[in-house]
C-alpha cells in the first residue's frame, strides 16, 4: 500500500490561537465562548482545560466549577481565520494542500516518488517545524499518514495532542480493530444504529463484511467505498454540493426581545443574500427559526417561491414569515435564517417583466451594494430592517467552511438549522 495521504489537524485550535495571541494565557486553561454571558457554553477548550473535564458544550457555570481559574475568552473568529491561512502557508512550504476540510484540518496527496515511510515521516516533521515557525509554537498539530485521506484522518486522531501516526499496510486491519464504530469518519448516530440492526457492533465485524453487504447497509455506493477505504485503497472523496446556506445567532441580552430578534433576522438574511450571490446561486425557499427561553422551545416556519437572489424580495418574504411567530413569546434567545432549494445561476429561469417580480431587474442594484460593502466594509449599505442589530454581528465559523470576511459576520453554529422533516412541516403551515 502506498502512503498517499497526509492529514493535518490543529490541536485545540481556537484556544491555541488565543494562547498564541495572549502570552499571559499560556499557563492557564482556556475556554472559548460565543458571547460573554453565563447562559452560554464552551465552543472550544484547551487541552489543559480538557483534563479537568471541560469540553465543547460544557456550560460556563459548569466549566468554572470543574476548572477553577479557567480563562473564558469570547470568540474572535477573524483571528482564527488568520491562523488558518498561516496553516495553509506552512503546509504549502512542504507540499501542496490538496483539500481544506475545515478551518483546522487539511489533507495533502504525496507525489508518487514520496510515498514511502522515510519520505513521508521526514515531510511530516518538516511540516510541524514550519507550523511552529510561521504560526507559532502554541499551534501544535496531529498528523496522520496512510493510503487514503480517510485512514489518514483516523491516524491523526490516534495520538493527540501533537501526534504523528502512520497507518501502513502492516498496521491494517489490526489497528483499526482497537477503535469503536463511532470512531470511523462517516459513521454517525444514524449509521451506527443501522449497523447495529445489521448485527455489526465492532470494527472487526464491519471489516469482515463483503462490499455488497456494506453497500446494502448504506443503501448507496458509499458502503462499497467504505469497504475500499478500510483496506487502504484510494477512493476519491465526493465534493459537497451547495444545497442550502444560512446563519443563526445566539442573541445577546439586549436583543432578546421581538424587536431585537426581528432586526437580527433581517441582518442575517442580508448577509445570506450577499453570500448567495457570491456563490452564484438562487434560492427557492426561506426558513426562519427562533429559540425561546427553555432550551428545547423552538419554532420555525418556511416558504417556497420562484427562485431569487434579490435582497428586497427575500426581505418581503421574511416579513410575511415573521407574522407567523408565536405572539406570547417575548424572551427570544436565538434567531436564524436558512435559504434552501438552491439552484446555480445556469439553471435559473429568468421571468418576463410583469409576470412575477423575483428581483432580476434589481441585479445591478444588488451588485452595487455588494461592491460597496466589500470595498468600504460590512454594513456600509444595509436595508433598514437590520438597523437595530448592526452592533452585534460577530463572525461565526462553520465546521467545514471558512467564512469570507468581506461578506460575512455571524456564521451559523447550526443549532437552528431545520431538518428536512421540520422543513416539510413548516411549509405546510
Amino acid at each position: 500500500m502506498e502512503l498517499r495521504a497526509l492529514l493535518v489537524d490543529y490541536n485545540g485550535f481556537f484556544a491555541s490561537c488565543e494562547k498564541q495571541e495572549q502570552p499571559e494565557l499560556r499557563d492557564r486553561p482556556v475556554g472559548v465562548i460565543p458571547t460573554a454571558a453565563d447562559t452560554t457554553c464552551i465552543i472550544a477548550a484547551s487541552y489543559d482545560a480538557r483534563r479537568h473535564g471541560v469540553k465543547v458544550g460544557t456550560s460556563v457555570a459548569d466549566a468554572k466549577r470543574m476548572c477553577p481559574g479557567i480563562a473564558l475568552i469570547e470568540s474572535r473568529p477573524e483571528i482564527y481565520i488568520r491562523y488558518h491561512h498561516k496553516l495553509l502557508e506552512a503546509v504549502n512550504t512542504c507540499l501542496p494542500v490538496t483539500e481544506v476540510w475545515s478551518i483546522d484540518e487539511v489533507w495533502c496527496e504525496f507525489p508518487p516518488s514520496w510515498r514511502n515511510r522515510e519520505k513521508t515521516l521526514a515531510t511530516a516533521r518538516k511540516l510541524k517545524r514550519a507550523i511552529a515557525r510561521i504560526a507559532g509554537d502554541q499551534l501544535t498539530c496531529s498528523i496522520g499518514i496512510s493510503g487514503n485521506p480517510w485512514l489518514a484522518k483516523i491516524a491523526s486522531e490516534m495520538q493527540k495532542p501533537n501526534g504523528l501516526v502512520i497507518l501502513d499496510e502492516a498496521d491494517l486491519p489490526g489497528r483499526l480493530f482497537e477503535l469503536e464504530l463511532r470512531d470511523l469518519p462517516g459513521v454517525g448516530p444514524s449509521m451506527h444504529q443501522r449497523l447495529l440492526r445489521a448485527g455489526i457492533d465492532t470494527v472487526e465485524q464491519l471489516y469482515a463484511c463483503s462490499s455488497a453487504k456494506l453497500r446494502g447497509i448504506w443503501g448507496s455506493v458509499e458502503g462499497a467505498r467504505m469497504w475500499e477505504r478500510l483496506r487502504g485503497r484510494h477512493v476519491p472523496l465526493d465534493r459537497p454540493q451547495t444545497s442550502s446556506l444560512g446563519h443563526s445567532h445566539v442573541l445577546p441580552p439586549d436583543l432578546r426581545n421581538p424587536a431585537g430578534a426581528e432586526a437580527t433576522l433581517h441582518r442575517l438574511l442580508q448577509k445570506a443574500a450577499m453570500r448567495l450571490r457570491s456563490v452564484g446561486h438562487y434560492a427557492g425557499g426561506l426558513h426562519v427559526a427562533l429559540r425561546f427561553r427553555g432550551g428545547a422551545n423552538r419554532w420555525g416556519t418556511a416558504a417556497t417561491f420562484v427562485d431569487t437572489q434579490d435582497t428586497r424580495e427575500l426581505t418581503r418574504i421574511l416579513r410575511l414569515l415573521w407574522t407567523r411567530r408565536p405572539q406570547g413569546q417575548t424572551a427570544i434567545l436565538g434567531a436564524g435564517v436558512h435559504l434552501f432549494n438552491l439552484v446555480p445561476a445556469g439553471m435559473h429561469n429568468a421571468l418576463l417583466p410583469g409576470i412575477v417580480d423575483n428581483g432580476d431587474r434589481r441585479a445591478g442594484l444588488n451588485a452595487t451594494i455588494d461592491h460597496i460593502n466589500r470595498k468600504l466594509g460590512r454594513n456600509t449599505v444595509v436595508y433598514g430592517g437590520a438597523l437595530g442589530a448592526l452592533h452585534y454581528a460577530p463572525v461565526r465559523i462553520a465546521f467545514t467552511r471558512i467564512p469570507d470576511l468581506d461578506i460575512e459576520a455571524g456564521e451559523t453554529d447550526g443549532t437552528l438549522f431545520p431538518t428536512q422533516a421540520e422543513l416539510a412541516r413548516a411549509q405546510a403551515l
